[in-house]
């Protein structure tokens, strides 16, 4: 009746009171006169809730919901899962979505080598398209609007051997499309990101043995065609060592300015105490090591020894005993060249790298920190771990030495901040609108497995786990959301992107659907069906009830919320009665 807006279905209000066995009483509400005041019971929705969506009862209600029924009906008529449009334009497999930061915008990346430009109106329609390959590019992979939508970050992957990991990033403009510069990319799934406005991250690798190798982060200007004494357009960011044939791939950037004001808190209990103020996130800048955390710290030293030097001279003597342990026999006969390469390394690491920064945050504000995050390991090639790097504000542009600050011959590597390890496979990386919370795409690996060979990684699981982290804390909060699965395995796994709106979570997955959870109360809403598997998802960065999903079938398909659609078909105008009953007679 009326107004006052509108009632879910009819056909879901029954299916929701099967679970309650009101059946009958539904029958009866629907022919009463006074629905209207039976569905606006709240105690009535809170029990429908719990048990139509399967919610445990200490989940509280979302912090911006104003009664059960509402929230009832955001989660039924807001989750955007109608497909409203398919694009057909890419001839191949599509790996990649992003949209501009002001929504009116998106990119698509291709196995056809091609970058497509998108306008998002009403009808989706194409704009432009960039072809790679004549600039000896095999296929696009990832791409990125910077802050002000101004340039659009291109990765892509050079034509080579199948073990080739050589790729280029190239930066178009979006004012004309052309393409102001191109910037080496080594491993290509390093993907590379924006630090700010004109200044991009790009990876290269050197490698130091059979599975040693030391990756060099590099900041480099968009537009390279700059003539300056004064301003390079590239500058070393960080250089860091890798064990195992381990290598940094997948960087991103996050900015803790608005780590004390979340679009949403996560931890129940942080929610009930949002009011009170807390500081910005600071690392443990310990030992880098397990060994070097088990261990207590010694109580008593010799007087006039100072305990910085104690870590150097430790490392000395332990690498020359590791030599006179191997010239004269004494080292395990079973020890490897490969163990004995890791072994070195890590020795050569105490004592060759540069210790993490001290706190440096400002007390006033943390504005202008900003954390490198990246995928890494320790013990295999496959990324099983988190690295996290702080970036402070005299590192944000390309001005000063290309190699970065001086530093002492002690200190050729940089360390870490912090590290977050997964115990899998790490297969996709998101951030939260605010950039305070990580989500994380795993394939586990087996519980108390061992890895005696870092070139041969334990199996994966089908199921993918999607990990959320606090960067805040650097805790793992809620529990890993399941539902997606994916089959490819240890060496031939690949990237399944993910993307986080306010109140939603989507993933890709290989069983041909891409998936949405709640991100407040942890739950499965949607699987969205393609023809192959989903690479890729992406929300309306000022609109959530849109979804992007791109897969190797080809298409990319255009997701809206039943909310959305209703208004849109309302809004089209109807084909008059007479006028159509003329044209049929004009035509009898």
């Amino acid at each position: 009746e009326g107004g006052g807006g509108a009632l879910l279905p009819d056909s879901l209000l029954y299916e929701i009171f099967l679970y309650l066995g009101h059946a009958d009483v539904l029958a009866a509400a629907l022919v009463c006169r006074q629905w209207r005041a039976v569905a606006r019971d709240d105690f009535l929705w809170r029990e429908l809730f719990y048990r139509y969506y399967r919610v445990a009862r200490e989940v509280p209600r979302h912090p911006a919901a104003v009664s059960w029924y509402d929230e009832f009906q955001r989660l039924y008529d807001t989750i955007p899962c109608v497909e409203v449009q398919a694009l057909k334009e890419h001839s191949d497999q599509v790996l990649h979505l992003s949209f501009s930061h002001s929504g009116c915008l998106f990119a698509s990346c291709s196995k056809d080598c091609t970058v497509k430009i998108w306008s998002n109106e009403l009808d989706i329609s194409l704009q432009h398209s960039s072809n790679m390959r004549p600039y000896n590019w095999s296929y696009t992979q990832f791409s990125q609007f910077n802050s002000d939508d101004s340039l659009l970050l291109v990765s892509g992957v050079f034509v080579g051997p199948h073990n080739s990991s050589s790729g280029e990033i190239a930066v178009i403009s979006m004012e004309n499309f052309t393409l102001l510069s191109r910037v080496r990319n080594k491993p290509y799934d390093v993907f590379g990101c924006w630090l700010n406005e004109t200044n991009l991250i790009s990876g290269n690798l050197h490698r130091i043995g059979r599975i040693t190798s030391c990756s060099v982060l590099w900041l480099n200007n968009a537009f390279q065609g700059i003539e300056s004494e004064n301003v390079n357009v590239v500058k070393r960011l960080f250089k860091i060592q890798n064990l195992n044939a381990s290598t940094i791939r997948t960087v991103m950037v996050a900015d803790c300015s608005r780590y004390d004001s979340p679009d949403l808190l996560l931890d129940y209990e942080e929610q009930l105490a949002a009011s009170s103020t807390s500081t910005c996130p600071v690392f443990d800048l310990g030992s880098d090591s397990e060994e070097g955390e088990a261990k207590p710290k010694q109580t008593a030293e010799p007087a006039g020894q100072e305990s910085p030097d104690d870590g150097d001279v430790a490392a000395e003597d332990g690498l020359q005993q590791f030599f006179d342990d191997i010239m004269e026999g004494r080292v395990r006969a079973a020890m490897t060249e490969s163990e004995l390469e890791t072994k070195v390394a890590e020795l050569f690491i105490r004592n060759r790298t540069k210790p993490p920064e001290p706190n440096l945050l400002p007390t006033d504000s943390s504005s202008k920190i900003k954390y490198l995050i990246f995928t890494t390991g320790c013990l295999t090639y496959s990324p099983h771990q988190i690295g996290i790097k702080r970036i402070l504000p005299h590192q944000m542009t390309t001005a000063g030495p290309v190699l970065g600050e001086e530093r002492r011959s002690d200190e050729f590597f940089d360390s870490l901040d912090h590290v977050i390890d997964i115990h899998g496979h790490i297969i996709g990386m998101g951030l939260s609108p605010d950039h305070r919370y990580l989500y994380v795409n795993s394939r586990a690996w087996p519980r108390d497995c061992v890895i005696s060979d870092p070139m041969q990684p334990p199996p994966i699981a089908e199921e993918i786990d999607l990990h959320v982290f606090d960067l805040k804390t650097m805790k793992e909060v809620k529990r890993a959301l399941r539902a997606h699965r994916a089959y490819t395995p240890n060496e031939e796994c690949f990237f399944i992107f993910l993307d986080v709106s306010r109140d939603f979570v989507a993933s890709g997955a290989e069983d041909r659907h891409g998936y949405i959870w709640d991100r407040h109360y942890n739950i499965c809403l949607a699987k969205l069906q393609h023809d192959n598997v989903v690479n890729s998802v992406a929300f309306s960065p000022v609109e959530q009830e849109l979804l992007l999903t791109a897969s190797d079938d080809a298409t990319i398909k255009v997701w809206r919320s039943p909310r959305v659609v209703r208004i849109q078909q309302a809004g089209r105008p109807r084909p008059r009665k007479l006028l159509f009953s003329w044209l049929l007679n004009q035509r009898s």
